[in-house]
């Protein structure tokens, strides 16, 4: 017998095939919708991430504030800005305050009184946003997609922005 008629299978039946084409576009499918809600979690962050992050790289009123006293989650203080000498009264989050009597940099978020640190420190801790869609974008791009490396990188990146803005402002 000829190694040639034992190569030969049976031809599968029509059913079959459509099945297996079915079951190609389901996995087709699912990893086009695991990657569009990486995409929409990362452009997310972004998203809450621009203005604040904007404010702290570029902001037009800068100065310092002098912290007098911290409630809950603000604390209030004096800032004197670079351009004028009179002082106003603003709130700052009191993680990036540093604590009553702390003096620091900061950028005046344009139409209220709330001010946004800059330096480092002020700008890291904006992405923080970021750095959380970034981690939770990880999970989607490892668990759906199954591409391991990627999502190392990606909840690298997320890790390093968040634990950086944390180094910065604690110590």
């Amino acid at each position: 017998m000829s190694s040639r008629a034992a190569q030969t299978t049976a031809k599968r039946s029509r059913m079959r095939r459509l099945g297996e084409s079915a079951f190609g576009m389901l996995l087709l499918a699912r990893a086009g919708l695991m990657a569009l809600i990486a995409l929409v979690l990362v452009v997310a962050g972004v998203w809450t991430s621009w203005e604040t992050a904007a404010t702290a790289m570029t902001g037009d009123e800068r100065g310092t504030v002098t912290v007098k006293e911290c409630g809950d989650d603000e604390c209030t203080g004096t800032f004197l800005s670079e351009k004028t000498s009179e002082p106003e009264r603003v709130t700052v989050s009191e993680f990036v305050s540093g604590g009553e009597g702390q003096t620091v940099d900061v950028a005046v978020q344009p139409g209220t009184d709330h001010v946004i640190r800059t330096g480092p420190a002020g700008i890291l801790y904006a992405w923080v946003p970021l750095g959380g869609a970034l981690l939770l974008a990880s999970l989607v791009i490892a668990g759906g997609l199954r591409m391991k490396r990627t999502a190392l990188l990606t909840g690298a990146c997320g890790a390093l922005i968040m634990g950086g803005a944390w180094a910065l402002l604690a110590f």
